[in-house]
């Protein structure tokens, strides 16, 4: 019986390395499969920091996953990164796809945003998934603790309002743009999000 299971975490969790493994380990058995991404780093690809990728399908814009899937039946998995960017009209056609057309979803996102607060793709696979999965990867805060925040840096200060969706990364050394705001990401713990401290 065909499953929907959502793993979840903090960025640097190894999400998207798992992505990478799972469709990588699945396509050597000869099962065919997609692999889907939204709003990667680095485009229509899945990318992991330890320097993996592969091309993904692009599921911005609406796409219909579950229509994606019956174009490109006969279809055993697909494997979504960054699912929390998914709409909820999205995940449920993922859903479907799981259910209708037997097809095994594995998908992969972040459980909170720069705010604390759940992602609508997230919220949605929470609600619907057979299996929810914390990633066993813990990201560590400065302090040495476990780190369950994505806090947004602009400008060297967390901020805690803004648009929902901003495409950064974690990298401490980000070269300061020629025009607009530095915009980065810092894994915290639960105090040091709510304080705002960022260590030194």
């Amino acid at each position: 019986m065909a499953t929907l299971r959502f793993s979840f975490g903090t960025m640097g969790s190894g999400k998207s390395t798992m992505a990478l493994q799972i469709h990588h380990n699945l396509a050597s058995r000869e099962l065919y499969g997609l692999l889907l991404t939204m709003l990667d780093r680095e485009g229509s690809q899945v990318t992991s920091r330890l320097g993996v990728a592969a091309e993904a399908v692009d599921v911005s814009g609406g796409l219909d996953l579950y229509k994606l899937a019956v174009d490109h039946w006969p279809l055993h998995y697909l494997v979504c990164d960054e699912a929390q960017f998914y709409t909820a009209a999205q995940c449920d056609q993922l859903a479907r796809a799981v259910d209708d057309l037997g097809v095994d979803v594995f998908a992969f996102g972040l459980i909170t945003d720069f705010r604390g607060e759940l992602f609508e793709g997230t919220k949605r696979m929470l609600e619907i998934a057979d299996e929810r999965v914390p990633m066993q990867v813990e990201a560590r805060c400065w302090c040495g603790g476990r780190a369950t925040h994505n806090a947004r840096v602009v400008n060297g200060e967390i901020t805690y309002e803004g648009e929902t969706v901003v495409v950064g990364d974690t990298d401490d050394f980000i070269a300061a743009p020629l025009f607009g705001d530095a915009v980065r990401y810092e894994l915290l713990c639960r105090p040091h999000f709510r304080s705002g401290e960022l260590g030194s």
